[in-house]
């Protein structure tokens, strides 16, 4: 069968004069057909070595899933990774507290705990390089919201559909912190929030234990602040008065009314 197309390439070959290799479409090889001998070269010098597959390479094997720290391991051989990308594979390092009095606690709250465990490892990076002693992140009580409400109304009140929103949280401490990096801290945390993540933190300051002189000693300062603002106390904006109220009462008119 097929012999028509095995006459017609014999008719093309014969008329372009070019010597076609003709194999019928019946069978998948002809034993008696001419096969073309290999193109045989010559190279000054020794031939190169042939490259032969291994036996392992014949058989392959099923595919497995590495560990990190046989990827790492396996990537240290060849090349070095930079400190600050291995570090990303590692737990986040902390500093150790040495007094342990509490500065601020920042509470993270997500609908998701992929989002809100991927930023509390970032605040508590963040906190390392900054030089704060940060504990945590610790697994607060969820908040589960649930609500009732109708599918439709009038006689059809019992069909009713419930819906429920659990809130998770986490609690990040610092410790022995300076109130200067504590506020850059938190601004880096806002500047570089994270989609999902709602942030609540709480900061507390301390002061020595003569904060009674250092408020007197600012006594002049804060009142040459308020100055401004209390020169008009008890007057109407329409006053085309320009004295102010210390100047009326510095005045005769109320000078005569003390000394009685």
């Amino acid at each position: 069968m097929f012999s028509y197309t095995t006459r017609s390439a014999i008719g093309v070959g014969k008329r372009l004069r070019v010597p076609v290799p003709v194999r019928s479409l019946s069978s998948p090889s002809l034993p008696n057909a001419p096969s073309p001998e290999p193109a045989t070269t010559t190279q000054a010098g020794p031939a190169p070595a042939l490259a032969t597959g291994s036996p392992d390479a014949e058989q392959p094997s099923e595919p497995r899933v590495k560990e990190w720290s046989q990827r790492l391991r396996a990537l240290g051989e060849d090349t070095r990774l930079p400190r600050s990308v291995q570090a990303i594979y590692s737990r986040p390092l902390r500093r150790k507290a040495e007094y342990g009095l509490p500065v601020c606690d920042l509470q993270l709250r997500s609908y998701s705990v992929q989002n809100v465990e991927f930023f509390a490892d970032f605040a508590i990076r963040a906190a390392y390089y900054l030089n704060l002693p940060a504990s945590g992140p610790v697994p607060l009580p969820r908040i589960v919201e649930r609500w009732t409400v109708p599918r439709s109304n009038f006689v059809h009140k019992k069909s009713q559909e419930n819906f429920e929103r659990i809130t998770l949280r986490r609690l990040i401490q610092i410790k022995d912190g300076n109130p200067q990096a504590v506020q850059a801290w938190l601004a880096f945390l806002r500047k570089h929030a994270f989609y999902g993540v709602g942030m609540k933190a709480n900061v507390w300051e301390h002061d020595s234990l003569d904060v009674a002189k250092s408020m007197d000693a600012s006594l002049p300062e804060v009142e040459k602040t308020l100055r401004p603002h209390l020169e008009q106390f008890g007057q109407r904006h329409d006053n085309s008065a320009d004295r102010s109220i210390f100047d009326v009462l510095d005045s005769d008119r109320f000078a005569e009314r003390k000394n009685l």
